[in-house]
């Protein structure tokens, strides 16, 4: 495979990277970064923030050069329609119009659907560290995305809101109980856009250090959880699944992204 040149999107704040560096837990780039390499050397990244970089208009020049852009997870919830995220909107936008490849993870795949004209709101229940029986669907199993991939799987996943609205001609390829679109793919201006709800790229053991990190907001905050003792069941059960994953099937979607820009 020749090397490819790939933009990576840091959906996260500034504030809430220094966070996780001051936990010793790695930001979502530096995740993306470490499980790319894993199954590629030769890569050539840039990074981007567009919720506080300042030279945005120089890196949307370079867009077309990119063979792929992948857009990373983020604590940021959509509807909250803040300065920041209204400007990874654009951003998104912008990478539509310019950019042959966009793998959109989690909180990516929400900027990409909202900016192509879908809806995503607050989902009913959540998936705290993990995601249970994806099923992908026939649609998925035709697709490039899912080639290999055991169907009825279980993956690291941390989110709060789902897709309600798919933007015009979208194609579900998975879901599960909690969210109906757990990855979905459409075209829009010049963009092929495959989105993941889950996080294939991340390890269950940052998931964990990320429940641990949130405890308080898990409690008090989302409510997700009664108290600690339910939190650390949470997390035991997590960890039995460690105990049974294959590294290589968990990230098979980032493997089989790879094959199909290159």
């Amino acid at each position: 495979m020749s090397k490819l040149n790939i933009l990576i999107v840091e959906g996260n704040l500034k504030e809430e990277n220094l966070n996780f560096q001051k936990e010793g837990i790695p930001t979502h780039t530096e995740s993306l970064k470490d499980s790319l390499s894993y199954f590629k050397k030769d890569f050539k990244f840039d990074v981007i923030n567009p919720s506080s970089d300042e030279d945005l208009q120089s890196v949307k020049s370079k867009l077309p050069n990119y063979n792929g852009l992948i857009w990373g997870g983020s604590s940021l919830n959509i509807y909250n329609d803040t300065p920041e995220i209204r400007r990874q909107i654009d951003f998104m936008r912008e990478c539509q119009k310019k950019v042959k490849n966009i793998l959109a993870i989690c909180w990516g795949m929400q900027v990409a659907v909202t900016a192509a004209g879908g809806e995503v709101k607050k989902a009913k229940r959540s998936h705290i560290g993990i995601a249970n029986q994806i099923i992908i669907n026939s649609n998925g199993l035709k697709h490039p995305i899912y080639n290999e991939k055991i169907n009825n799987f279980n993956s690291p996943a941390f989110n709060y809101d789902e897709v309600v609205t798919l933007p015009k001609n979208s194609i579900c390829l998975a879901s599960n109980q909690i969210n109906k679109i757990q990855s979905l793919y459409f075209k829009t201006n010049n963009a092929s856009i495959l989105g993941l709800q889950y996080h294939p790229e991340i390890t269950y053991e940052k998931m964990i250090n990320l429940i641990e990190f949130r405890k308080d907001k898990l409690i008090d905050n989302r409510k997700v959880f009664k108290d600690e003792d339910e939190i650390q069941k949470h997390i035991s059960f997590i960890k039995k699944e460690i105990l049974v994953s294959n590294k290589d099937q968990r990230m098979l979607e980032l493997k089989n992204w790879i094959n199909i820009i290159n």
